[in-house]
């Protein structure tokens, strides 16, 4: 019995089935975090896109809510848009836009908590308004 008991027989099958489960748990957390990091440069891009729409346009209304409405129908994702004003804005005028979005980090209804995403961007008019 004390020889069963001292014997290192079968000690590498341990081994590997621990590392085996600490594998399958990083592969885990990895596929659960991709589509939030996935959906953050998604939004960031939204921003930008926003932004580069005033700045052309020279005027934060019927244009950006346009092309919001064509980044959502291609990235699949609703942003809350918030912007520093509205309206024309004149040469060289600075302006900001802040999108929020809310997603579900986790493994679906098990271990699954809100995260919210913030892209902010800021931009300068290009174009002259005459009074």
């Amino acid at each position: 019995m004390i020889k069963l008991l001292k014997s290192k027989r079968g000690e590498g099958y341990f081994d590997i089935v621990i590392v085996v489960l600490v594998v399958v748990m990083v592969i885990a957390l990895i596929m659960a975090i991709a589509p939030v990091v996935s959906a953050k440069i998604q939004l960031d891009n939204y921003a930008d896109e926003l932004v580069r729409e005033a700045e052309i346009s020279g005027r934060i209304g019927s244009e950006t809510t346009a092309r919001a409405q064509v980044l959502t129908e291609r990235t699949g994702i609703k942003p809350t848009i918030q912007w520093s004003r509205s309206g024309k804005v004149q040469l060289n005028q600075e302006f900001t836009v802040t999108c929020t979005y809310k997603m579900d980090i986790g493994f679906g209804e098990f271990g699954s908590f809100p995260v919210t995403l913030t892209a902010k961007a800021s931009g300068r008019s290009e174009v002259y308004w005459k009074s």
